[in-house]
Order: C-alpha cells, then structure tokens, then sequence
C-alpha cells in the first residue's frame, strides 16, 4: 500500500494529464521551437547527458555509503568535531551532488513542456528526460539526506556557503525544505500517472533507470519519507522559509534551458581571435575552455571545467621544437638524427597518422583533449570556439615539452574516464591528460599540479590549477606564464581580452558566473564582486 504522503498526489495526477492534453494553446517554449531533427537530436543528448548525471549521483551516494566515517550509518553517541581534512572531503561530496543536482535541475525545467510537442514519439522521449531528471534528484536526495540526518553536526557543515556553485549558506536547509514536503510528493505521485499517459519504451537505460529511481522512492515513502519530513518541518521552514531553490540567481535553470537553444553552435570567442590566439600559441602550451551549459561543466568542481594540451601542427612542432636541447633529447630516445617529428611517427603510428588527418573545413588538428568520444586530436577552432579561453605556458625547457607531446600521442585513441580514476591509464579525463603529460619523472622536472579528493577520487580539476596559478604567482614556485585570457560576456554576447589580474581571480567564479555578471561597460564589468 503507497505512503498516505504519496497518496496525496494521486487526485491531482489527472488534472496534470488533463493540462498537458489541452496545453496547444499556450505560447510555445524553447523546446517546442525546434525544428524536427534538432528536436530529436536534442532528446537524445539530454537523455544521454541524463545518464552521465544520474551516473555521478550514484557515484556521490555510493561514497557516502562507503564512508561511515564522514557520514555515519547510525547517530553517534556523542557530538563530534570532525577533523580539517575530513571536513574538506564532507564538503567536496556536498559540492558534488549539488552540481550533479543543479544540471538534472535545468534538464528538468527544460524538458517540463513535453505536452506541448506534437510528435508522439518526441513528446515521449521529452517526457522521459524530465521524468528520469526529477526522479534521479528525488531519490538520490532522499537517500543523502536519510544518511546526513544521522549526525547533528553534519548540518552546519552543509549549510556553509558554496560559492562556487553561487549558493549562500543556508544551501542545505533549502535542499531539505524542497524535497523533504507534501508537494514533491504530489508531483512524484502525479508524474507516475502522466508516465502511464505519455511514457513509451524510450531508450532502455533511461527506462531501466526510471524503473529502478522510482522503486526507490516508494521504498522511501513507506514511512521513512515521512519520518524525515516530519522531522525536519519546523526546522526546514524556520531556517529555509519559502525561498527559491536557486536563492542568488533565481531562474536561472529556466534561462539556462533558452541559452543552450538560443545559442547553440555560437561561442562568445569568435573567429578573428582564434586566429589571433594561433599566432600566439607554441607546442607544449595549456590550454582552458569554458563552454555555458555543457555537460563537460559537470562533475569536476569550479569555474573552469576543460584542460587540453596544445601539440600543434608538425609545421609548428618543427620550427619550435628544434632547439639542441630538443634534438639531444631526441637522441637519447634512440633517434640519432634528432628529428622530433620522426620519433613521434616510429613511436605512435597510428596517432601520428590521425594527427596529420584534416578535419572540419580541412583544418589540421593542433590540440589533444579528452572529450566524451575519448582522447582525440582536434582542431583549435573546435577545441578553442568557447566563451572562455586561457592559454598558460609552462616554464619548462623545450626538451619537456616535446617529453609531453610524445606521451599525449601515446594517450591518443584512449577512452574518456567518466569515473575520474586517477589511479589508471586505461581511461582519460581532461585535466588528467595534461597531469600525466606534464607528470614529473626520471630526467623530467614536469608540472606539480594540485591534487583533490572528490568523492574518494583523487583528481586535479582544471579550477586548481587557475588556483595554483594565482597562488604561486610572483613566487619562485611558479609554473606557468599566461599567454592569453579571452572572458566571454554573456550579456554583451562576446568575449573580450582580459588581465592578468580578472585571470587570477577567474577560479573564485562560481559555475554560474554569466548569469550574475555585469554588462559590459556597467561599473566593475568583469571584476567578481
């Protein structure tokens, strides 16, 4: 027998059924804009994205199952202060399911207008990406708030400002007053109904996911649901009130939804600067990216999310990488004539062939990054048509930056790591292919970026090694150069050649910085307030 508090939706479900077979007369949103084949195109992104999103979820709850130690499976018998390092990991996980949360969120709202879709199969596709996007949130909620509760102190650690994700203190008292209320529950009620009304076969992972999400929850709402919700009532509404989920920038799922549309395929860095940025790019360089609203955003904390190496054209590699100091590098790899471009041709065959393929509009690939399809050689345009930009050269001798190229080539071909294991080599992710590039070794000095724990992975995401860079600036520790910034402006819908100093400040940003930042040409533009 459902939970009374499930059942109160039940007598509504209809009426939402009802609304979504009537609702042609209402102006059409974003969704309902799209061309047939961006529509379907869209669907299956979403659904796919849907699946690497609930996948984190799952990996954020599984760590905090496995850590007993950081969030106890029964209450303790007394208070506990938890130590620095572990208040760090406690936090880190806290970040984590939020962004994973903050990403299902906007895929939610944006697939929220299924009903208005004419073709049946769309609409159900629609309906399934918004479905799966609010059960995989419910569920995974209602689980990492059954294990929180059963220590007090975890609370003010919780509620402790998360700026970059843009969310002030207090996050955690409004993540439980939205899904721990008598209106989720409806919703989940109701949607359970509309999933009987529109829900086709759809694709097999999402329909097994929705399955497996929703059992779940009817698990939860036998008693334990209501327990919590009950529990924390008056808390919740004392501390949280009736404030928006997204208390700083409200709205901002539902604009998010409009931009990825209204946007698509357009950066804010354009193409005279790419050509510009060529000029200025060596072999060897680090290059950052920024792209709104993409699904490489997710999963790795901070404002920058994308890390890739600059290897060049064989042309470029020739006429920078052909110092003595190279060349006796070269030697000591068994070339005797000292040519780079050789090495790189008898040690990597294969990648070396790919490396000299043209790509879109004949342009030959110049950088190595690990993307979705795996470790791939692209073209600058590709890699670098973004919204933000930044170039960092390493203060290393020629002879490294060639070591590191050759190790990219060796990568080349190599998965995307989606679990963000550094401990392997099987599977790449971004940040870790200019790591393990740049990896000191025997005979190699190389970069010592900073490492994190996030959810019992160790990683170094791209934020930190703006970080590192702002931190070991001026010093004798430091390692890069900056090369070039170019900050997109979303409001003045371009990017623009920064300072050294807004690129120093740059990895403060929260995730959702466009959203909040200035206009162009209004008082402290650009400058984090």
């Amino acid at each position: 027998m459902p939970s009374p508090l499930i059942m109160l939706g039940v007598a509504g479900a209809m009426s939402l059924v009802l609304w979504a077979a009537s609702a042609d007369g209402a102006p059409l949103p974003a969704l309902a804009e799209l061309e047939l084949e961006e529509l379907r195109d869209r669907c299956g992104n979403d659904l796919r994205a849907l699946g690497v999103y609930r996948e984190g979820l799952r990996a954020t709850i599984a760590f905090v199952r496995a850590r007993e130690d950081l969030f106890p499976a029964v209450r303790p018998d007394k208070a506990r202060l938890l130590p620095r390092e572990d208040r760090e990991r406690v936090l880190a996980t806290w970040r984590s399911l939020l962004d994973y949360d903050m990403a299902l969120d906007s895929l939610r709202r944006y697939h929220a207008d299924f009903a208005r879709l004419k073709d049946k199969e769309l609409r159900g596709r629609a309906f399934l990406a918004c479905y799966g996007a609010f059960l995989a949130q419910y569920r995974h909620a209602l689980e990492f708030i059954d294990r929180a509760e059963h220590d007090p102190g975890l609370d003010t650690v919780l509620n402790e400002p998360v700026p970059e994700l843009g969310l002030p203190e207090g996050t955690y008292a409004r993540y439980k007053f939205r899904f721990l209320n008598v209106v989720i529950a409806t919703q989940f009620a109701a949607l359970n109904v509309v999933d009987h009304f529109y829900g086709g076969p759809g694709e097999e992972g999402a329909r097994q996911a929705v399955g497996q999400d929703c059992a779940a929850i009817w698990r939860m709402g036998k008693g334990r649901g209501e327990a919590l919700t009950l529990k924390n009532g008056l808390h919740i509404v004392r501390a949280a009130g009736f404030d928006a989920w997204f208390p700083v920038q409200a709205g901002v799922s539902e604009w998010m939804g409009a931009t990825k549309v209204r946007r698509q395929g357009a950066t804010l860095v354009n193409a005279d600067q790419l050509r510009a940025l060529r000029r200025a790019l060596r072999p060897g360089d680090v290059c950052l990216a920024r792209r709104e609203w993409h699904l490489s955003n997710i999963g790795l904390p901070g404002f920058w999310p994308h890390a890739m190496l600059y290897v060049g054209a064989a042309e470029e590699r020739r006429r920078h990488l052909a110092g003595a100091d190279v060349r006796e590098w070269v030697g000591s790899q068994g070339r005797q004539d000292g040519d780079l471009e050789a090495l790189l041709r008898e040690r990597c065959p294969e990648a070396y062939g790919r490396s000299l393929e043209p790509q879109e509009g004949g342009r030959a690939p110049r950088v190595i990054e690990a993307v979705a399809e795996g470790v791939s050689f692209t073209t600058l345009e590709h890699a670098l048509g973004a919204d933000c930009v930044a170039v960092l050269r390493p203060r290393l001798h020629d002879c490294e930056k060639a070591a590191a190229i050759l190790r990219a080539f060796r990568y080349s071909g190599r998965p995307y790591d989606f679990n963000f294991d550094f401990l392997t080599d099987s599977a790449l992710v971004c940040s870790e292919l200019v790591y393990k590039c740049y990896e000191p070794s025997a005979g190699m000095k190389g970069l010592r970026l900073p490492l994190e724990e996030v959810c019992g992975h160790v990683v170094t995401p791209p934020n930190a090694f703006v970080r590192q860079f702002d931190e070991q600036f001026g010093a004798e520790a430091q390692q890069f150069d900056l090369v070039a910034f170019l900050d997109g402006n979303e409001a003045a819908g371009k990017a623009v050649e920064s300072t050294l100093e807004e690129f120093r400040a740059s990895w403060r940003r929260p995730k959702w910085h466009i959203f909040i930042q200035p206009h162009l040409g209004e008082e402290g533009a650009g400058v984090e307030q």
